[in-house]
């Protein structure tokens, strides 16, 4: 029998007669790989869970605890999501350019991690700012961000772009590293403990399946190069997966992604620019917009360098994408709730006795 507290289970609750409790480890498609006290199962949705979940991110995702009826003979069904205590979640614009897009639904990368390791290579398109956006939706997921800055074997000088990153987030932990040579891994162990879950992100390319093979101390997946005209990787994971390491970790890895939208993100952004909002309680006025109203502390401490403007734009950015994006969601809300109301009036009147003339 395999014990499931190895792969971070807790049991929370009693489990129902005729359900056992497991890990989703990998999802093509349709079909989930499940992790259980009886070994590794594949898994459908049962029925009933299409009619009893609310929206996509109530869907198992890679990282879930899962309730489910065991079938010896053929696919396991899953009956339910049990509670998530970390969630990472990106903004998904259907295909559709950020402007032109009507609705934007919340997908769920990964969820029940207790790291997240932002990894961005050390070459050509090493990208602060690009960090700092994934920062903001780490620092709303539950987990503990780390950037981790891969390929230092391609710069002369790894530690004056480590620098650079600490600079611009000082409370967050950083290492350079190299996963062909093993510079730097030993700094990870910290964070590699038994039980522990941690989710690789970053865009196509930065060596996050170089790391992932590193760490599992063999290749577990195929690394392609990067191309040289932009300097950008190709992709190799294709899906999301969940291995256990040697040291008894578990690392979520998930496919590189070329934009990452922002989704939910208030605590996020307020977490990641303290340096900016702590000037609006000096503002004279409550509502102050920071543009041209008189007493304002932000375009004081923007004249005289209190507050760099590289930082305020970044901070107006991403709220203003955030709004944005919670424009096109509060849509779908709003119609999830009309439809709940609706099918709670159909099932009461039903109850009574159906439509009265």
């Amino acid at each position: 029998m395999m014990n499931l507290k190895t792969y971070g289970y807790t049991e929370i609750e009693a489990i129902p007669d005729g359900l056992i409790s497991g890990r989703v480890t990998e999802l093509r498609r349709e079909r989930f790989t499940v992790m259980t006290e009886r070994g590794e199962v594949m898994a459908v949705l049962k029925g009933a869970f299409y009619h009893s979940a609310e929206t996509r991110i109530d869907f198992p995702c890679v990282g879930d605890f899962v309730l489910l009826q065991y079938n010896e003979s053929g696919d396991s069904l899953i009956v339910t999501v049990l509670p998530r205590r970390s969630k990472f979640s990106r903004a998904d614009y259907s295909g559709h350019a950020a402007g032109y897009a009507k609705t934007v639904r919340e997908q769920v990368v990964a969820t029940n991690f207790d790291y997240v390791f932002i990894l961005s290579s050390l070459n050509w398109d090493f990208n602060v700012t690009r960090i700092m956006r994934y920062l903001t939706q780490a620092r709303q997921s539950g987990g503990q961000p780390v950037v981790i800055l891969t390929k230092a074997d391609l710069v002369e000088d790894p530690y004056r772009s480590l620098a650079e990153v600490t600079n611009n987030i000082p409370d967050v932990p950083v290492h350079a590293i190299c996963s062909h040579t093993g510079m730097g891994l030993n700094e990870l162990n910290p964070y590699l403990l038994p039980g522990k879950t941690v989710v690789f992100l970053g865009m196509s390319g930065v060596g996050k399946s170089s790391l992932l093979n590193a760490l599992m101390e063999q290749e577990v997946m195929k690394v392609q190069d990067i191309r040289e005209v932009d300097s950008r990787g190709r992709h190799t994971t294709t899906h999301r997966q969940l291995f256990m390491l040697p040291s008894g970790t578990m690392v979520i890895d998930t496919p590189g992604m070329r934009e990452l939208g922002l989704i939910d993100a208030d605590e996020g952004i307020r977490a990641s620019f303290t340096d900016v909002e702590k000037w609006f309680s000096l503002c004279r006025f409550t509502d102050c917009r920071h543009q041209a109203e008189p007493g304002c502390a932000v375009l004081a401490a923007l004249a005289d360098g209190s507050l760099l403007r590289e930082r305020w734009e970044l901070y107006v950015a991403q709220q203003h994408e955030n709004k944005y994006v919670q424009d096109k969601t509060s849509y779908l809300i709003d119609k999830r709730a009309r439809n709940k109301m609706i099918a709670m009036q159909s099932k009461q009147t039903k109850k009574n006795g159906g439509w009265k003339k």
